[in-house]
């Protein structure tokens, strides 16, 4: 019988291992993403304090059209942004979260960088 991988586990272990590496403070919090197959969710988290301080998804009523595409991730990205901003945050770490950096990741970091956020 052939066994197949865990791809989850997988980025499980990779993001554990990029975790190890970045942290984020109060001056420059942590970009967080989440991605699955039908929506992308971001947080911006300050690990000293252990709080998430601004956070944007597709999950939910407010958001419209489908989650599981990059212009979805692009305008989470933004949404993001102009949070964070009006918080006064501008500069962050990305974790990019085990994923490539690449497709939905990469479109939802630039669309963060196109609100204002700085990484």
């Amino acid at each position: 019988m052939v066994s197949r991988k865990d791809s989850n586990k997988a980025r499980l272990k990779r993001h554990k291992r990029v975790r190890a590496k970045i942290s984020g403070t109060a001056a420059r919090p942590r970009l967080c993403v989440y991605r699955s197959n039908a929506n992308i969710a971001a947080q911006i988290i300050d690990d000293v304090a252990g709080k998430t301080l601004v956070s944007a998804s597709t999950y939910g009523q407010s958001f419209e059209g489908n989650g599981g595409n990059k212009e979805a991730a692009r305008i989470v990205g933004k949404t993001l942004a102009e949070k964070a901003v009006a918080m006064g945050i501008t500069e962050v770490v990305f974790d990019r979260g085990g994923y490539l950096y690449h497709g939905r990741v990469s479109e939802l970091a630039e669309g963060a960088r196109e609100g204002g956020l700085k990484f």
